[in-house]
């Protein structure tokens, strides 16, 4: 196998403020591996939940320093390359990046999208949900305006965990859902900017509202106090920062109600696979997420969506220039295509 490894930078239409901060752009990795006249590819995309953040530079770094160790391999060898990543460790988002472009070049082998090479049905697709990101009311509602002028909206995703308090972050949630369609389905996501207080206040307010589901609503390192607000709260739990892998969800079954599933976190779609299944196993529903990531890994994301209760697979939606074509909006759900592996195509712009 030969890697080739080429960064390039994107930009968002709206900046997003999470409780950790705002993001306007990411420079993100693309990662083409070929074999027998056949290209696969992969994507990583940095990222940071709060400590040790996964740079670009780092994941570069990485993946260069592999190149030439795969390169007496082909992609079916996958046990003598796990084999090797056991000696080389990679982070994350840049395992991601190899194992989808391993995925992409055995669907593209075969002739088929990974959906289907899956046995899976793109009818069971839920809608996506589109994010809003923590700002003034007024400022949150032209967001809202804005994604309704941009596609059709079945699902929204509201950022919480203001510095502000749970008042302003009342304040905003209200003044979105007074412009939102009526029938839209809510969910908040805290990213750990509640305190367990005011965590447990907010799941009794937010049930009155209408809301589906809270997500992270402590910081990663609090799973203790989760059982707390497990049996305190109206509302199912999922957690995003505090679960990578299939490892932690064994750990987390008895105090949430569901995981978020990246794969910039699991390390591609064999981990996401191995998530989806473990999941179901501890009796967990499924909701997959994304970074700053483009139409390539969301697309990637979109062939498992048929295993998915939620998903929030917007993040390529709000981009200046996306580089790449594939899985499109339907009714408010992100849809695969038809064409081999993961099915997306370059725009040829430069980089």
């Amino acid at each position: 196998m030969q890697i080739n490894i080429q960064t390039f930078t994107v930009h968002k239409q709206v900046p997003l403020t999470i409780s950790r901060g705002t993001s306007s752009d990411s420079t993100n990795i693309w990662l083409r591996l070929e074999h027998d006249g056949i290209e696969g590819w992969g994507e990583a995309s940095p990222f940071s939940v709060g400590g040790a953040p996964q740079t670009t530079e780092e994941l570069v770094s990485q993946l260069q320093a592999l190149a030439p160790k795969l390169a007496h391999l082909s992609p079916f060898d996958r046990q003598a390359i796990d084999r090797l990543l056991q000696d080389f460790p990679l982070l994350s988002a840049a395992h991601t990046a190899l194992d989808l472009a391993l995925h992409d070049w055995l669907g593209k082998r075969v002739g088929l999208p990974l959906w289907k090479l899956w046995g899976l049905d793109r009818q069971q697709i839920v809608p996506t949900s589109v994010t809003i990101g923590i700002s003034t009311p007024e400022a949150a509602q032209q967001r809202m305006l804005r994604w309704l002028e941009q596609t059709t909206v079945k699902a929204v995703k509201v950022k919480l965990g203001s510095p502000e308090g749970i008042a302003a972050d009342q304040a905003m949630l209200k003044a979105v859902q007074t412009v939102a369609p009526p029938a839209a389905k809510f969910s908040v996501d805290a990213n750990g900017g509640w305190s367990l207080e005011d965590a447990i206040t907010m799941s009794h307010w937010l049930a009155e509202q209408g809301i589906t589901y809270i997500e992270q609503p402590l910081l990663r390192g609090q799973e203790a106090d989760l059982p707390v607000l497990y049996r305190q709260s109206p509302l199912p739990l999922f957690v995003d920062e505090s679960c990578f892998t299939s490892q932690d969800i064994p750990l987390l079954a008895d105090r949430v109600h569901g995981i978020n599933i990246k794969l910039m976190k699991s390390g591609g779609l064999t981990e996401a696979l191995r998530m989806i299944h473990t999941a179901k196993a501890c009796g967990l529903q499924i909701m997959f997420g994304c970074y700053s990531d483009t139409t390539l890994s969301n697309t990637a994301a979109a062939h498992l969506a048929p295993f998915a209760d939620h998903l929030d697979l917007d993040s390529h939606l709000n981009l200046r220039d996306d580089p790449f074509i594939g899985a499109s909006m339907q009714d408010g759900c992100l849809i695969p295509t038809d064409r081999s592996g993961i099915g997306v195509e370059w725009k040829g712009q430069d980089s």
